[in-house]
Parts: structure tokens; C-alpha cells; sequence
């Protein structure tokens, strides 16, 4: 497939990053989309579950209510396939008003009986969203300049924190005071939104060539290139190593509260720091992805979340905010770093399948290492299990930054 841009650059030239991405208008416009859609998501992820455990008062199910989500990043590299074998703009678009239909369901989930509902909702969200961001990043590679994609991811990751900062109070708020069915409703219109500003983007898209093999034998070749790639396995394996620490990391949260000696409430303060942390990250991102590489710009964020989660075993508060701040600083580097190398060094043709089983590598360990870290904070404690996970990260680390030199992503 190829894909080209119908308007000139002439602003790349811009030292700021946001000045850089937002100058150029098709970058501007799917950050919009980004923020636009993220909004709508996080608050529909917090008032979910919520909307589980007010129907059955179960917690069990109300945690169920975000594995519904999970669950298809399982099969991201089959969804993947589909971001390869047509158009990806089409596909965008398509996906946002097929759940901006399928949302407006929710209107009929009022009761214990009908929660079934809200569950294949949510089920089919999160395929559509694996689907989605495969013909997002495959696009994004060719309608965003070259040297746009570092600043474009990093600051996708500021959008995507920035909202996750208010859009679950503002999902909470719009629940307590009207109900689940209107949450739904919001989410609705920031796809239709999003749709709008997908729709608006200026790229031509040649329709892909027919495929001459079958669904299963053109999925495994996106994961045969992925894993075969010298530069993407070790940044892409990083990736996953962290987002499983990351996953026991997050199963500590309220156990680092009680050693606070605080009400569980203040779990909302580390999380607040945590997401200005990833906030700041992304704005850098893009300069120190030209400055450093890859490779060398994940392992230090890697290295940095290493001594803050080793950090969060010590009871005191200064500590606990400096850590969840840096904690956010540091997990988003790898994940930066691992989808700008996949853009940079994969064809065209192959990027939605590569893109989504990165992100099944990567993400997918998460949910495993939550049910870890509610083992080991149960049975192990803080002061054991937070220095252990610090010292599988700076392995990880260590690790990545004695690998062979990624040459495509670190030059300038």
C-alpha cells in the first residue's frame, strides 16, 4: 500500500516539538482525534465498572468489566491483519461510527439481566480499538512526515495522559448525576467528533493488492518479520518485560497507601503525579528520541522506572510522590521508542500486523503481571517485592542497551 500527503512541509524545521507536530496538518489533526476519542474512552473506562458493581454490587464483575476490554488485545495480530488488507482511512472511519452505533445500545442496560450487553459492548470496544490503532499507526507512518513520528507518539502519549487526568472524574460526575447510558452517550460523540477530523485528513491511500495467501498465514507474517527484526524483538520484548512489572507495579497501589497510612483515597494523588510524569515525557519525547535512539531512550526510561518502583517500598510521602512521578516519566520511553522503530522499519503492507502484535508483546503481559502483584503484595509485602521488580527492570535494561546499535531510529 502506499500513501502520500497532498500539502508540502515546510514548518518541520520548527526546535519545539508541539509547534513541529501541530504545524503540520495532518499530524494536528490526529492528535485532535486522539484527544478527542481518548476522552470519550477513559471516562467510559472508570464509569463502566462502576455501572457493574451499582447493577450486581459485585467487585469480581466490575473488574471483569475492564478484562472485557483486555481480552481481544489477545488476538491483535489476527484484528491486525484487517489494517492490511484495505484502506486504512476507510477503516478509521468505519470503526469510530460502528462503536459510536453499537454505544447508543447501552441505553437498554438497566438491570442485572440486561448486563450481558454491557459486557459484549465492551468486548467488541476493545477489538475495534486493536483494529483501530493498527490503521491509525500504519497511517500515521505515511501521512506524518518521517522526522514527525517521534514528537507525533510522544506527544500522543501527553494527549492520552492529559486526558486521562479529567475525563474519568468528568465520566464519574456525568455517571452520579445521570447514569451509565449517558457516559455511553459522551463516548458516542467524541467518535462521531473523531470521525469528522479522520475524515478531514489529506492522504490518498492505493487499494491494497488482494492477498495471495490466507488470514492465518498473512497474521503469522507480520509476527515473522516482527520477531525476526533485529532492531524491533529487543525493544518490542523490553516492552513487554516492563509492562509486566508495570502490571505488579500497579496491583501495589493501595498497599502502598496503607504504609502511608492514608485513606485509600489518596491513591488519586500518585496516580495525578503519575500521569503529569508521562505527561512531561511526552513532550520530550521527540528530542530525545533523535538524541539518544531508540534503544538507549527506552532503557533509561526503563533504568529510571527501575529505581523509582525500588523507591515506593520506602513508607514516607515525599518519596511516594517523587516515585509516582517518575514512574510515569519512565514506562511510557520503551512504549514510544517500540512503536516509532515498528513505523520507521516496517513496510507499509506489513504495518497493521506488526503494529498489533507489538502491541499484544507489549501490552497484553499487563494483565498477567496485575494478577501477580496481587499475590506477591499478599503474601510478600512491599519491602521484598518492590526492590525485586526494580531489579528485573534494570536488568531489562541493561539488557537493551547492550544490543546492537538501532541505526534506522537514532539517526536524526
Amino acid at each position: 500500500m502506499t500513501a502520500r500527503t497532498t500539502h508540502t512541509r515546510k514548518t518541520t524545521r520548527s526546535p519545539w516539538p508541539v509547534a513541529r507536530v501541530l504545524r503540520d496538518r495532518n499530524a494536528g489533526l490526529y492528535l485532535a482525534g486522539v484527544v478527542v476519542s481518548g476522552f470519550g474512552t477513559s471516562a467510559l473506562w472508570l464509569a463502566a465498572s462502576v455501572w457493574v458493581k451499582d447493577l450486581t454490587g459485585s467487585d469480581g464483575l466490575a473488574a471483569l468489566s475492564m478484562l472485557a476490554m483486555w481480552a481481544p488485545t489477545l488476538v491483535g495480530p489476527a484484528l491486525g491483519t484487517l489494517a492490511d488488507r484495505t484502506r486504512r482511512g476507510p477503516l478509521l472511519i468505519g470503526t469510530s461510527l460502528l462503536m459510536a452505533v453499537l454505544l447508543l445500545t447501552l441505553f437498554a442496560v438497566d438491570s442485572p439481566d440486561t448486563l450481558w450487553l454491557l459486557f459484549a459492548v465492551l468486548f467488541v470496544y476493545g477489538a475495534a480499538g486493536v483494529v483501530h490503532d493498527a490503521a491509525e499507526s500504519a497511517l500515521v507512518a505515511s501521512a506524518v512526515g518521517t522526522r514527525l513520528l517521534g514528537d507525533f507518539n510522544g506527544l500522543r502519549t501527553t494527549a492520552n495522559e492529559g486526558v486521562k487526568l479529567v475525563a474519568p472524574a468528568a465520566g464519574a460526575g456525568l455517571y452520579a448525576a445521570y447514569g451509565g447510558a449517558s457516559v455511553a452517550l459522551l463516548d458516542a460523540a467524541t467518535f462521531v467528533l473523531a470521525t469528522g477530523l479522520y475524515a478531514a485528513l489529506r492522504v490518498r491511500e492505493a487499494k491494497p493488492e488482494r492477498p495471495a495467501v490466507n488470514w492465518r498465514r498473512q497474521t503469522a507474517e507480520g509476527a515473522r518479520y516482527l520477531w525476526g527484526h533485529p532492531r524491533l524483538r529487543p525493544l518490542v520484548s523490553a516492552g513487554g518485560v516492563t509492562m509486566l512489572c508495570a502490571g505488579v507495579n500497579g496491583a501495589t497501589a493501595y498497599a502502598v497507601v496503607d504504609a502511608l497510612g492514608h485513606s485509600p483515597a489518596y491513591a488519586g494523588a500518585l496516580y495525578a503525579v503519575q500521569g503529569a510524569g508521562s505527561v512531561v515525557v511526552g513532550l520530550l519525547a521527540g528530542p530525545a528520541l533523535r538524541r539518544l535512539g531508540g534503544r538507549r531512550f527506552a532503557a533509561a526510561g526503563i533504568a529510571l522506572l527501575a529505581v523509582a518502583v525500588t523507591a515506593r517500598a520506602a513508607p514516607y510521602d515525599a518519596v511516594a510522590l517523587a516515585s509516582g512521578a517518575a514512574i510515569g516519566a519512565g514506562l511510557p520511553a520503551v512504549l514510544i521508542a517500540s512503536l516509532t522503530a515498528v513505523q520507521h522499519e516496517t513496510p507499509g503492507a506489513l504495518l497493521g500486523r506488526v503494529t498489533a502484535t507489538a502491541g499484544s508483546l507489549v501490552f497484553a503481559p499487563n494483565a498477567l503481571g496485575l494478577a501477580v502483584g496481587a499475590v506477591l503484595v499478599e503474601t510478600v509485602g512491599l519491602r521484598l517485592t518492590m526492590p525485586a521488580l526494580g531489579a528485573v527492570l534494570a536488568a531489562t535494561a541493561t539488557a537493551l542497551v547492550r544490543t546492537p546499535p538501532d541505526t534506522h531510529t537514532e539517526r536524526p
